[in-house]
Parts: C-alpha cells; sequence; structure tokens
C-alpha cells in the first residue's frame, strides 16, 4: 500500500513540474510572440506565472500543504481576472455591467479561502472540524468552478463571429482547467476526502492547457484551426462509439444485477450474451463503417476539395473562349473532368425523341459509340432521380433506382467509364457526362456526388442557354431575311401604287399631251426602281457606311416633285439651294416614303407641300400635308416602330427605313402631326461646309420625337 502511495506521489511530483515548465514556455512564447495589443495580455502572463508557481508548491509539498492552498488562491484569482479582461478586450465590459458583481462575487470567495486556511491551521485541531473545513473549502471551489465556467459560456456564446476566432483558444484552456477543477472538487465533496489520484493529474492538465494559452495570446490564433487526418478522424469516432457501447452495457448489466440471486446473475449474463453477439454482427457491419466514415468526413476535418479554388479553375475553363480550338461542350467535360482528375470524358445531349446522343469528346477518342448510344429510359431516371452513378457498382451487380438495366452495354464493357453525371436544368435533363477513371483509381463517396452534382447543374444552364442563343441568331437571321423581304415588298407597293394611280388619271387626261410626257417619265422611273431594286437588297440591314457626296437638296426635291407631279399635288414653296453631304439615291428614297404617306394621309385633291429651307449652319427639308394626322401616342409608340401601321393595307415600315436612312447619312427626322390638321416631316442636315460639327452645333427643331 505505502509502495504504491510513494508511486503516485512521484507521479504527482513529474507531472506538476511538467506543468510548470509548460507554463514558463508558454510564457516565454507570449513575451516574444505574442500579440502587444491585446488587453488581455499581461493578466495572461500574470496567471501562467502564478499558476507555474502553484504547479511548483504542488510538486514540493503536495496539495494539502497550507502554501500550496494559499498559491491555488493566487492563481484561481488571475485566472478570474483573465476572464474579466477577456470580457473587456471583447469590448462588452461596460455592456454588461453584471458581469463584475459576479467576477467580485468569485474573487470574494477565494479570499474567503484565506480565513478558512487560517482556521485550518490554528483551530481545527479535531479530525471532525478538520473535515468540516474540507467539505466548506471544497464547496467554495466548486462554486468557483462553476460560476467561471458559467462565465466563459456568456462570454463565447455573446461574442461576435469574428472575436469567437480570437477567444476560442484561450476559452477552451481555461475551460479545460475549471471543468477539471470541478470534477476533482465535487469528487473530494461527495467522497468525504481529496482525490489524491485526480489531484496528480491536475499537473499533467495544466500542461495541456498552456498550449492553447500561448496559442491564444498570438496574432494569427483566429485563422488558426485544428484539422486532423482522416484516419484520426474515422479511429477517434470508432472508439467512441465503442466506448459509448462498453458503458451502456455495464450500465445495463448493473441494473440487471440489482435484481439479486439467481434472476440478477441469470439476466445479466443473458444480456451480456445478446449484446456480444448484436456487436459481433453489426460492428463490422461495412453499412455502418460507411455510415461512419462519412460522419467523420464530414464534421470532423477538412474536406477533400478547396471548393473556392475548384470553382475558380471551373470558371476559368468555362470562360476561356475558343481561342484554343475547343467549343463549349468540351470545355464543358474539361471543366468537371478537372474536379476528379479524370483524363478524359464524353458529353450526351439529349435529342427531340428523349435519347442521349454523342455531342462532343474530350481526350477520349478510342472508344466506339454508336447511334442511340443511351435510350430514353435511362435519360427519363435520370431526370426523374437526379443522381450519379458509379460504373463500377452497376459492373458489381448493385442497382440503387433501377438503372443496371437500363446502362448501355458498350459503355459498360469499357473499363475506362467510371462515373456518368446528369446534366440537370430547371428540373430537365440537358445531357449526361461520362469520366473516365482518374489515374489513381478511387472509388466516389458523398463528397464528389455533392460537387459533381451542382457542377452538373450549373453546366446545364450554361449549355442550355448556348442552345438558346444559336436558336435566336437563327431566328435572327430569319428576321433579317423577312426584314429585307418586308423592305422589297414595301417598294413594289409603292410603285404598284403610282401605276395604279397613273392608271386612273390616264382614264381622264390621256389625250392631254402634257400629262402622255408625264407618265412616260414615271413609266421610265418605275422601271428604273425595279431594275435597281435587287441591288439595293443588301442595303436593308446592312452595316456598311453609305457613300456621301455633296448634293443639293433643291435637286433631290425637284425629282421627287417630278416623280409625282401625274399623280398627286406636289407643289415646292420654299427653295434655297442648300448643299449638304448624303447619299442622293438613298435621300430621294427616304423622301419617297414620306411623301408617299403624305399623299396616302390626304384624299385626291388634298396638296401636299415641300420646302427646303436655311437655318444658321443647317438645312431643312419639310414635307407638309393637311390630311388626317396621328395621335401623339402613335407617333411615340407607333410611327418609327417596324409592322405597324395606322393604314389598313400599310406594313408600317416607311417611315421606319426613313429614318434608318437619313441616320445612316448624319441627318434627322423629325415630325409634328396633329390628329385632324395634318402632319409635317422635318429632314434635317448640316450643310457641307459644317458637317464636322459637334451635333449641338446644328439648330433643332422645337419638335423632335426620332
Amino acid at each position: 500500500m505505502e509502495g504504491g502511495q510513494d508511486i503516485l506521489q512521484m507521479v504527482a511530483f513529474f507531472l506538476h513540474l511538467s506543468g510548470a515548465a509548460a507554463c514558463v514556455v508558454a510564457l516565454a512564447w507570449i513575451m516574444r510572440h505574442g500579440d502587444r495589443a491585446r488587453a488581455d495580455r499581461i493578466p495572461i502572463l500574470a496567471a501562467l506565472g502564478c499558476t507555474a508557481g502553484w504547479s511548483v508548491m504542488h510538486a514540493a509539498l503536495g496539495p494539502l500543504s497550507l502554501l500550496t492552498a494559499a498559491m491555488e488562491i493566487v492563481r484561481n484569482l488571475s485566472w478570474i481576472f483573465v476572464l474579466y479582461s477577456l470580457f473587456a478586450n471583447d469590448g462588452r465590459h461596460e455592456s454588461m455591467k453584471p458581469i463584475r458583481p459576479v467576477v467580485m462575487a468569485l474573487a470574494f470567495v477565494e479570499f474567503l479561502q484565506l480565513c478558512l486556511i487560517t482556521i485550518a491551521a490554528n483551530l481545527a485541531l479535531t479530525s471532525d472540524l478538520q473535515v468540516l473545513v474540507l467539505q466548506i473549502v471544497v464547496m467554495f471551489r466548486i462554486l468557483v468552478a462553476v460560476g467561471a465556467l458559467v462565465l466563459l459560456h456568456n462570454l463565447y456564446v455573446g461574442a461576435t463571429q469574428s472575436t469567437r476566432q480570437i477567444l476560442r483558444w484561450t476559452t477552451a484552456a481555461f475551460a479545460a482547467l475549471w471543468a477539471f477543477d470541478l470534477n476533482v472538487y465535487t469528487v473530494a465533496y461527495l467522497g468525504g476526502a481529496f482525490p489524491f489520484e485526480l489531484s496528480a493529474v491536475r499537473g499533467l492538465v495544466v500542461a495541456v492547457a498552456a498550449v492553447p494559452l500561448a496559442i491564444g495570446a498570438t496574432r494569427g490564433a483566429a485563422s488558426m484551426r485544428l484539422r486532423p487526418s482522416r484516419t484520426l478522424a474515422f479511429q477517434t469516432l470508432s472508439l467512441i462509439l465503442i466506448g459509448a457501447y462498453l458503458l451502456v452495457m455495464v450500465g445495463v448489466a448493473q441494473s440487471l444485477n440489482m435484481l439479486g440471486g439467481n434472476v440478477g446473475r441469470l439476466a445479466q449474463v443473458g444480456f451480456t450474451f445478446a449484446a456480444s453477439v448484436v456487436a459481433l454482427l453489426w460492428l463490422p457491419s461495412a453499412r455502418l463503417r460507411g455510415w461512419l466514415r462519412v460522419t467523420a468526413v464530414k464534421h470532423l476535418f477538412q474536406h477533400r476539395y478547396d471548393y473556392r479554388a475548384e470553382w475558380l479553375r471551373f470558371t476559368q475553363t468555362i470562360s476561356r473562349g475558343t481561342e484554343d480550338g475547343q467549343s463549349l461542350h468540351e470545355r464543358a467535360i474539361k471543366a468537371m473532368a478537372d474536379i476528379t482528375d479524370s483524363p478524359s470524358g464524353l458529353l450526351f445531349l439529349r435529342e427531340e425523341l428523349g435519347s442521349l446522343e454523342l455531342a462532343a469528346r474530350w481526350n477520349w477518342k478510342d472508344i466506339e459509340v454508336p447511334r442511340g448510344s443511351i435510350g430514353t429510359g435511362l435519360s427519363d431516371l435520370f431526370e426523374q432521380r437526379t443522381f450519379i452513378v458509379d460504373a463500377d457498382d452497376v459492373r458489381a451487380g448493385k442497382d440503387q433506382h433501377g438503372e443496371g438495366q437500363l446502362m448501355p452495354a458498350w459503355l459498360l464493357q469499357d473499363d475506362k467509364a467510371w462515373a456518368i453525371v446528369p446534366l440537370l436544368h430547371f428540373d430537365r435533363l440537358t445531357g449526361v457526362i461520362v469520366l473516365a477513371r482518374p489515374s489513381e483509381p478511387r472509388s466516389l463517396d458523398w463528397e464528389d456526388f455533392d460537387l459533381l452534382r451542382v457542377v452538373g447543374q450549373q453546366l446545364a444552364s450554361y449549355i442550355a442557354e448556348h442552345s438558346g442563343q444559336k436558336s435566336l441568331m437563327e431566328a435572327a437571321r430569319f428576321d433579317e431575311f423577312n426584314r429585307r423581304i418586308a423592305f422589297v415588298m414595301h417598294d413594289i407597293k409603292n410603285l404598284a401604287s403610282q401605276l395604279s394611280l397613273l392608271s386612273r388619271n390616264a382614264e381622264k387626261h390621256a389625250e392631254n399631251p402634257e400629262f402622255r410626257a408625264d407618265m412616260l417619265v414615271t413609266l421610265r422611273n418605275s422601271g428604273e426602281k425595279l431594275n435597281t431594286l435587287l441591288a439595293r437588297l443588301n442595303r436593308y440591314g446592312g452595316k456598311g457606311p453609305d457613300k456621301k457626296s455633296q448634293i443639293d437638296l433643291l435637286e433631290v426635291v425637284d425629282r421627287v416633285a417630278v416623280r409625282y407631279k401625274s399623280q398627286a399635288h406636289i407643289s415646292v414653296i420654299e427653295r434655297n439651294n442648300a448643299t449638304v453631304l448624303a447619299d442622293s439615291e438613298n435621300l430621294e428614297q427616304a423622301l419617297v416614303h414620306l411623301v408617299q404617306n403624305a399623299v396616302d394621309a390626304g384624299t385626291e385633291d388634298d396638296r401636299v407641300y415641300l420646302n427646303v429651307l436655311l437655318e444658321g449652319v443647317s438645312a431643312r427639308i419639310e414635307i407638309l400635308d393637311s390630311g388626317s394626322g396621328m395621335s401623339a401616342d402613335f407617333v411615340r409608340d407607333g410611327l418609327f416602330k417596324p409592322f405597324v401601321s395606322s393604314k389598313q393595307s400599310g406594313f408600317g415600315i416607311g417611315a421606319f427605313e426613313a429614318r434608318e436612312l437619313i441616320r445612316a447619312m448624319g441627318g434627322r427626322l423629325d415630325v409634328d402631326s396633329r390628329e385632324g390638321l395634318g402632319t409635317r416631316f422635318t429632314v434635317t442636315f448640316p450643310l457641307s461646309q459644317f458637317a464636322g460639327a459637334e451635333p449641338g452645333e446644328v439648330s433643332k427643331p422645337d419638335s423632335e420625337v426620332a
């Protein structure tokens, strides 16, 4: 018995010396590398010094020495002061004023220990008094430990997320110290005697706690994290579960033993046998091991993937463009293959009938992919279940969702095929990517499934957007074609209107020689317009600049007036010579559209007036009619919109084409219209000598709509 006591004292001696040494090393480390700006730096240094002194006293004199007890009081007071400094460091010492009375109460309880030590030294002469004093001392120690732990909890829980990163190491160390003291003194209070076995381990606890105290006092403490390896995490979790199982089994067995007699012993043996059989059948289970492994991987250590780096690489691969010769489909395969280190892959896109057809390869040319490679059954299953297929599991006979019978034989026969990832866009299957086996074979796990599923959804959106862009481009080409045809039909309609009007007037004025001469001019012009119509098709919708030269606006206006001389009442009132830079043919075409609109807006007897005006550095052509006019809403929202017309048989592109032609030459088209009164179109160009002036230097009419 005495030999065992000597060994215990020796163990306690070395462990407390180790604790003192660890505190001194931590103190030196903080003085050299600690954050000098922290408010709790000096209190932590003082606490480490006091703790080192207490450890030395404990090693030299034992736990029941009066000097050791006095030094423990000093140590606890220093710890309480550190706790208050942590509140000050967190910035909450002013807003949490109730903390101060609690801290003062804990310090007061520690000071009461001095009175108890004095009583124990001078007045506790009998064993009963000594036991009473011990119980009071132990009770006070329990109160201090509980109060300190509560304050630590409030400190950490009430801190912001960024402050927790700084406090976690220091609070963890003090929580360990006070929690162990609470256990020691709780056992002492319940047992009526000081537990020397637990007291011997206090030095080891101090040595261990000194490490996080040193870490927490450095500037980089917030960024430091504990990252255990996968093996350690899995084994730790396994040991915890096994230990919990054994504790439960022992507890139940002891409870059954309380029945007493042969019945209790029989129940105890029966339960132990049944529990052992269950353990032998359950613990080696692959499902259980898999669950343990997944749980450990999810919660106890760093994930396999650096998601920030993976997402940056994924984005760079997709957005690299086609300068390297790879299409979007090939880049999509590579972006997903890079995540799992797969050397190659295939992309299948869904056809209209539901089957998946090969759309692109990436570094996988030796595999033969037949027509109708993946049937509609498997594609529908992918869309319904949204799962990732591990080809090795299918080869091994595992069939989780019914995919085993639907997998194509050509895919399973190639050992390189490893994973089939569906691409889902708004719960609709866009396609699948088949990944080749990486150079270092491994099994797919939950982390692979989660990441590949998210990447598949992102790729599906890119592919769907790309398909939509292609469809829009095709629609735009058809729209451009239809637009050109509409312009052609509009020009033909204008020519037909002129010829129709000419034929009606011919019935009235066929005997008039002047009319016949004008009719011949009109017919010749119409023939020329029809002959040049196809040559002008390339201009519609084209982006090339028109050829501009110096032209006289009055000459262009006169040609337009002559064209309509035999068809309508056209008069040129204001005649001013104005030279501008424009394309004569295009300008005449634009004026024809505007004059034709003016003629159509009135009756046969209404007149249309043309004016050529000079105003400052610009010249204007005005087309005025006294027709029905247009509303302000139609001028704003419909006049210059293609295929919107106020005329029953109109195409709605004359005003639009006129405005575009005039704008292309550097001019501006404005309109002023009143319902029931008529309309005025104004074409404005800068004079040729001011053609390079800023837009603000060219005068504008009062009413501008275009």
